[in-house]
């Protein structure tokens, strides 16, 4: 909602909402805006920044109603009654934003939220801890205004936006952590936290070595990736927004291919293509591997000219809004595949088609991995790619060191702590994804030398099976051929 207010009570007004905290606090507010409306001639519009898009200053992204885009302010609060109901109660959670890294002593990298965080604050920014426990809900500390910092980086979230944006049941100023979190932290019978992103305004706390030497402390990742794994259908939009994203820009890229087979060119190519789409980032440093470089798996130089007759391949993905993309396609930029790269590929291409048959409820990753390596075995040893050596499992992994996919989501490898042997259920999105790996220096036949081929793609695990996300992007030979001719 826009507030006409005078131009010299905003910096009054936003110094009151800085101390201005939880509960009745808060509601004193409302005659400090009645105070500042209207009165005066020299009035400007108002609107609240939260340091990220709401749909006051970003309608043409989120909705009224929505926290971060296609995510339900209502979605939020299931998805942390979810996470307490996967614990005891007297349990006491705490999750802190992801910290700022740094390129240089002055210059960030781009700042990324962790999964976590931001699944269940809608949170996208740094310098916060959120606490979640049965008995208040969620508390949010967050950080203090400095003008002289905002000067150079603009707004962040502070205590304001936890309750109004955020939606949480209480909030304080971060430099309150050592003051009340250690009476939360007492009086919870065990506490959850994740250990990889544990910061020292907590860990630090007397009150948290006291229960980490009692045996209290326990590592929250196996709850959280528990309650991110089955995707609601808001998610699932957002999962085929990406993949679409993703898709209609490597298909702009393969058709440059042709005329600029530049590893370069094609990795800026399909930035630039994703983020005109809207996409904020890539969901990884793209992946093209002309020739031999096609064969390091994540090879990230992105720095030699494709030669004729070599193959590309492209392993990208975008972020829209928490959400990422996984995708891989490999092909000849000059329009045709050799003899030996159509057999190596028509052997890849069988699997990833194969696998696919198997993505369904009650399969599990572990099932269609197991069925992968046994096709591709067999294609191996019909190629002369393979032979029936003492140690048959490693000379298969020389070719293909690989897992058939992962599961997708808010991190390329999401809910990694949720085991591959699980039987897949509807809403979860994993990638499937065979491939062979054949160094220029390698043994085998030389026509096969120093050819790479992945075809990956993501896949929705629905009631009656399956989905393929990615199924505009062309991986059938002919299509290919057509697409580049």
């Amino acid at each position: 909602m826009a507030i006409t207010l005078r131009r010299d009570a905003i910096k009054v007004l936003m110094n009151q909402i800085k101390y201005y905290v939880a509960g009745e606090c808060f509601q004193s507010l409302g005659p400090v805006l009645h105070d500042t409306l209207s009165y005066s001639s020299n009035a400007t519009q108002y609107i609240f920044d939260a340091g990220q898009p709401t749909a006051e200053t970003h309608p043409q992204v989120v909705a009224a109603g929505e926290i971060t885009p296609g995510i339900t302010e209502q979605e939020f609060i299931r998805r942390r009654k979810k996470l307490l109901e996967l614990l005891p109660e007297k349990s006491l959670i705490i999750m802190t934003s992801a910290p700022v890294k740094m390129m240089t002593d002055v210059v960030p990298y781009p700042f990324r939220q962790d999964a976590d965080y931001l699944y269940f604050t809608g949170c996208q920014q740094p310098g916060g801890i959120a606490v979640l426990n049965h008995e208040f809900g969620l508390c949010m500390f967050m950080p203090d205004s400095k003008p002289e910092e905002e000067i150079w980086t603009g707004q962040v979230a502070g205590t304001y936006a936890a309750l109004n944006t955020f939606k949480a049941d209480q909030t304080f100023s971060i430099s309150k952590v050592n003051e009340l979190l250690p009476d939360m932290i007492r009086k919870a019978h065990t506490l959850y936290h994740n250990h990889s992103m544990a910061s020292s305004r907590y860990v630090d706390l007397p009150a948290f070595k006291n229960a980490l030497n009692e045996s209290k402390v326990h590592d929250l990742c196996r709850y959280t990736h528990e309650a991110r794994w089955i995707k609601s259908q808001s998610e699932i939009n957002m999962m085929r927004l990406s993949a679409a994203v993703t898709s209609q820009a490597l298909l702009q890229t393969m058709l440059v291919s042709k005329a600029h087979p530049h590893e370069h060119i094609l990795a800026a190519t399909m930035e630039y293509e994703c983020k005109i789409r809207g996409a904020q980032r890539m969901a990884f440093h793209p992946v093209v591997g002309g020739g031999a470089n096609g064969s390091v798996i994540h090879y990230s130089r992105n720095d030699q000219q494709i030669k004729e007759g070599e193959m590309v391949l492209m392993d990208v993905g975008c972020e829209i809004y928490g959400y990422v993309s996984d995708l891989t396609r490999t092909w000849p930029p000059c329009g045709s595949f050799s003899p030996a790269q159509q057999e190596l590929y028509e052997l890849i291409l069988e699997t990833s088609n194969e696998c696919l048959k198997l993505c369904k409820p009650g399969a599990s990753l572990h099932q269609i991995h197991t069925h992968s390596v046994q096709i591709l075995s067999k294609g191996f040893k019909e190629l002369g790619i393979l032979k029936n050596t003492m140690n048959l499992s490693r000379s298969y992994r020389n070719l293909n060191p690989t897992s058939i996919g992962h599961y997708l989501g808010m991190d390329v490898h999401d809910c990694s702590s949720v085991s591959g042997d699980r039987p897949l259920q509807p809403g979860v999105v994993i990638t499937i994804e065979p491939g062979v790996y054949i160094p220029a220096n390698s043994s085998v036949p030389e026509r096969f030398r120093g050819i790479g081929i992945r075809i990956e793609d993501e896949v929705l695990i629905t009631d009656s099976g399956h989905e393929v996300l990615t199924a505009s992007v062309p991986k059938e030979i002919k299509h290919i051929q057509s697409l580049l001719r």
